[in-house]
């Protein structure tokens, strides 16, 4: 019996020692095999990453994987050093290796013809003819004034004011009519200049402006008439006071 007890003792002994030895192998040859293929660290995504998502804030979404050099695409990225300032291009999922090419400025999402909003401020949109829009002619990233015509009631005069300055535009949308060739003074011909096309109908502007202000534009619109004035830099601003009852 105890000779029996002994041999099966020896017996598991020397199976554990070869379950050792075993692993150990498999795992020194798996590691020659990944010096054999040049493994290179790279970002794997971990987690979803909507488009538009700062780099800053990828946090735990990304972490660096040792995986071999033949399964790494070109523009794989093994450090975010440079692209700080840049933003997720497209949905990013998890498996996938991060590529530079993935990452982009954010002005890139934005759409043509439009500028983006600053940070905290939001955007609203009034409908107006193009003789309130300087004639169809702003363009987004201009800045404008606010003129505001109340009609008057129970004895109130009718009035105009301006209690709005350098109102950022963010995007025009309009069709200008196609421009008219300027008929010279000395001859029946044209001079082969063109006059500024003029918009058909009613434009869409919109501003990116805070809380506040977007709720004197969107009372303006509901109940007063809007005018709107291109204000370049230097532009001196009114200190009229508001309008029929700041606008609210």
């Amino acid at each position: 019996m105890k000779t029996r007890i002994l041999a099966g003792c020896v017996m598991a002994v020397l199976a554990i020692a070869g379950l050792v030895l075993v692993t150990t192998y498999v795992g020194t040859a798996d590691a020659r095999a990944l010096d054999d293929q040049e493994p290179r660290e790279v970002y794997l995504v971990t987690a979803p990453i909507p488009a538009g998502t700062p780099v800053k804030e990828f946090g735990e979404s990304v972490a660096l994987h040792t995986v071999p050099a033949a399964v790494v695409p070109e523009g794989a990225l093994s450090s975010l050093d440079g692209h700080s300032g840049k933003v997720a291009g497209v949905d990013l999922q998890p498996g996938e290796q991060l590529l530079g090419s993935r990452l982009v400025d954010r002005q890139a999402l934005e759409a043509p013809g439009t500028v983006p909003v600053p940070e905290g401020f939001q955007e609203v949109t009034v409908q107006l003819e193009a003789p309130r829009v300087v004639g169809g002619q702003l363009t987004a990233g201009d800045r404008v004034g606010f003129f505001v015509s109340f009609e008057g009631d129970e004895g109130r005069a009718s009035r105009t004011a301006k209690d709005l300055d350098k109102v950022l535009v963010t995007s025009v949308q309009g069709a200008p009519a196609t421009a008219a060739p300027v008929e010279s003074e000395d001859s029946a011909g044209t001079t082969g200049s063109e006059a500024p096309a003029v918009p058909e109908g009613a434009m869409l502007v919109t501003f990116a402006v805070n809380a506040d202000t977007a709720e004197k534009i969107v009372y303006a619109s509901e109940f007063g008439r809007i005018w709107l004035s291109l204000e370049p830099e230097g532009a001196k601003e009114n200190a009229n006071g508001a309008t029929r009852e700041d606008f609210s």
